[in-house]
């Protein structure tokens, strides 16, 4: 790629491009191949000014590194036609002022023409708004926004007034224009924030299995995809059976079995088992339209206080017809009429509170926080009960082995090495200490083992030269499986819950190979976080997790939470909630692993980390930043609380300022036309005022 470095200062980077040779999708393809590079913190491309404004963290790269980044840009990669196929090409797009002004000269010029031909304009002009309001009245609903705009319309045809009723519809289109163009642009805002760049798939080639960035992945590739992950394209399955819960398409709650010859399909989830896949539709563009789906979905779920002010802004327009009925009995003058039905409530109303829901979706996406509804803000800010998850939650998220204690001839690395080849493949905070400790000692693992089996809350089963092999809890190991216990495990149990330790076991066939101490320090900041919810009207904070009593009770006294819950399973975190509920509460789980899934599911809003698994996301209603972590629940707390009020706010505004506009229509102080424009400026006024950020400040 041809470039040059057009301004530079630490940490950001300007860089121009040839348009003549670059097309905007190849310059998109550009943006999502450098975004994934180890260090980028922020990539935008003009196509206007042909410019990449690039952030970057200083620590990791260099202006040189970027600029070897933007030479190693070649044909093979922007012209390889799968690349550009997986990248959406952007969309040219009017500018509103254009829009605006074109609909401005063509509704003033009309005036030079002749006037059969302006009579036949100005009925095919008239004539759609007026039969809108016929079809209200015929459907019954009489007392809509629809309905008033058509009698003004009417009034002024019926007394003659035909430039006034031009005038009137020319206004009530240019007020529809900025409203549509707002809403349209708050989801385009919304779905950019929500879509990321750095999604990683498992890729099988040959012998190997890699991670690779979601959007490098092509027709033909083969995709590894195992118990709590999702389906990250359409494909058929050509090895391994699984569960799948397809309820993202179907809408059907169940899973379904998927093995050999059958078809999966992108945005669904592996409950449980472990499937191969050969990609037949890549998942790039299936996510874009997952994240619009989403989002529209999301309009479904409304806040009470929108919900309030649609119902009010339709009651208003009752007040309205019968003031305007009044003005005419008392005035007989129609343009006081006309001024009186000029304004309504409903407009500003129904505009406002949805562009104030998407824009605090975007601000959350923004924090690095997935909120799938206004109505789940509405729901943590009137919540008084918060049960957490331990493990990946109040904890650090980044639990490490502290020690292992063998029990057989093997030694210590030879322990982690087969550990480590079991816990690979789930996305838990327990397993990857064990990955990360023996890739810290650099120990390799191959697969030699048969299938998987991963058994919910308690561990993972699986076979190695003909020898069940079992890693998991205490309970899976001494209790389920009946593992004979050694002699000084009461010992080793107890020295773990002194030093607040959970521990690890592996077993083979009956026999004890060794126990892992791994050390999960809570976050640093948790006991503040439970603070400030206390404050903000959190009643109960309730920890529940499966960890032993230590490491439990170890958590509770650090975090500061009211009450805690150890070696509970998922359905005790369910059975919890819902006892909580039957007694009143509004109910808040947080968590992160696949067996958080059905308490998430249980509670009033389920809240996922960060890096949760694939399928308790899909679960959870929110899914906070995994870099801020706990901190963005109390993010969400208070931005709930903030919206409601913004809401609440713009209607009380809204109505005082129209009904001031109809009142100087009824004393004869403004005209129908200078009454539409100022009704139409308050409303983008209002909208413009719901676009705010809910934090101004930090948290």
């Amino acid at each position: 790629m041809d470039f040059y470095v057009k301004h530079s200062l630490p940490g950001r980077i300007r860089i121009r491009y040839d348009k003549q040779n670059i097309t905007s999708r190849q310059a998109t393809l550009a943006q999502s191949l450098l975004s994934v590079q180890e260090g980028m913190t922020k990539v935008t491309v003009n196509f206007t000014t042909g410019s990449f404004l690039i952030y970057y963290n200083t620590d990791i790269l260099s202006e040189k590194q970027i600029k070897a980044f933007f030479m190693a840009l070649s044909d093979k990669y922007l012209k390889d036609e799968e690349m550009l196929n997986s990248v959406e090409a952007p969309q040219k797009q009017q500018s509103l002022i254009q829009t605006l002004a074109i609909m401005t000269v063509t509704h003033y010029l009309k005036q030079f023409l002749p006037l059969p031909v302006r009579m036949v304009l100005r009925a095919f002009n008239l004539s759609p708004r007026i039969l809108k309001g016929l079809s209200c009245i015929s459907k019954g609903k009489i007392f809509k926004a629809d309905v008033l705009d058509a009698t003004a319309i009417t009034m002024a045809i019926v007394t003659g007034d035909a430039n006034t009723a031009s005038n009137i519809n020319f206004l009530l289109n240019i007020g529809e224009t900025i409203e549509e163009y707002t809403k349209k642009k708050s989801y385009s805002d919304l779905a950019l924030t929500m879509l990321s760049d750095k999604d990683m798939v498992q890729v099988i080639e040959g012998k190997t299995e890699k991670s690779v960035p979601l959007y490098m992945l092509k027709t033909g590739n083969i995709v590894a995809v195992r118990t709590g992950s999702l389906i990250p394209a359409d494909g058929e399955v050509i090895d391994g059976e699984a569960l799948v819960n397809q309820a993202s398409i179907t809408g059907e709650p169940l899973a379904v079995e998927k093995r050999k010859g059958q078809s999966v399909f992108a945005g669904t989830v592996v409950q449980e088992g472990e499937l191969f896949i050969v990609v037949r539709a890549t998942g790039s563009q299936t996510k874009v339209q997952n994240i619009l789906s989403m989002i529209e979905h999301s309009q479904q779920l409304k806040v009470s206080s929108q919900i309030r002010s649609e119902h009010l802004a339709d009651k208003l327009v009752k007040y309205n017809f019968i003031l305007s009925l009044f003005t005419f009995l008392f005035t007989r003058n129609i343009t006081k009429v006309m001024a009186t039905l000029m304004v309504d409530y409903s407009c500003a109303m129904k505009l406002a509170a949805p562009i104030a829901v998407l824009s605090a979706m975007k601000e959350s996406a923004q924090h690095g926080i997935l909120v799938k509804g206004g109505k789940y803000l509405e729901d943590v800010s009137l919540a008084d009960t918060v049960v957490l998850d331990k493990t990946g939650t109040l904890t650090a998220a980044k639990p490490k082995l502290s020690r292992i204690i063998p029990f057989c001839d093997k030694t210590e690395e030879e322990l982690l090495r087969l550990a480590a080849c079991l816990e690979e493949h789930f996305a838990h905070p327990v397993a990857t200490a064990i990955v990360h400790a023996a890739k810290d000692k650099q120990l390799q693992h191959p697969e030699e083992h048969a299938k998987v089996e991963y058994i919910v809350a308690h561990g993972i089963a699986t076979y190695l030269n003909d020898k069940r092999l079992l890693i998991g809890s205490r309970h899976f190991i001494f209790e389920d499986e009946h593992i004979a216990e050694p002699e000084n495990l009461k010992l080793i149990q107890d020295e773990a819950i002194a030093k607040g330790e959970s521990l690890l076991y592996l077993a083979e066939e009956n026999h004890l190979l060794g126990i892992f101490a791994i050390n999960d320090p809570v976050r640093d900041n948790a006991a503040h976080i439970i603070k400030k919810l206390h404050k903000s009207g959190i009643k109960n904070c309730t920890m529940i997790t499966g960890d032993d009593e230590g490491a439990a009770r170890t958590a509770a006294e650090i975090t500061k939470v009211d009450h805690y819950i150890s070696h509970a399973l998922p359905e005790d975190k369910v059975k919890y909630i819902n006892e909580q509920k039957k007694k009143g509460h509004k109910v808040i789980m947080i968590g992160d692993g696949i067996n958080d899934a059905p308490a998430l599911a249980a509670a009033d809003t389920g809240i996922a980390m960060g890096d949760c698994a694939a399928i308790t996301g899909e679960t959870s209603d929110i899914i906070l930043s995994s870099d801020d972590g706990l901190n963005g629940l109390y993010k969400m707390r208070i931005m709930g609380k903030r919206l409601m009020d913004k809401i609440d706010r713009n209607n009380r505004g809204i109505i005082a300022i129209n009904s001031s506009l109809i009142v100087l229509g009824l004393f004869g102080l403004i005209n129908p036309s200078l009454a539409a424009i100022l009704h139409n400026s308050s409303t983008i006024l209002f909208s413009v005022q719901a676009t705010q950020p809910l934090l101004q400040e930090k948290y």
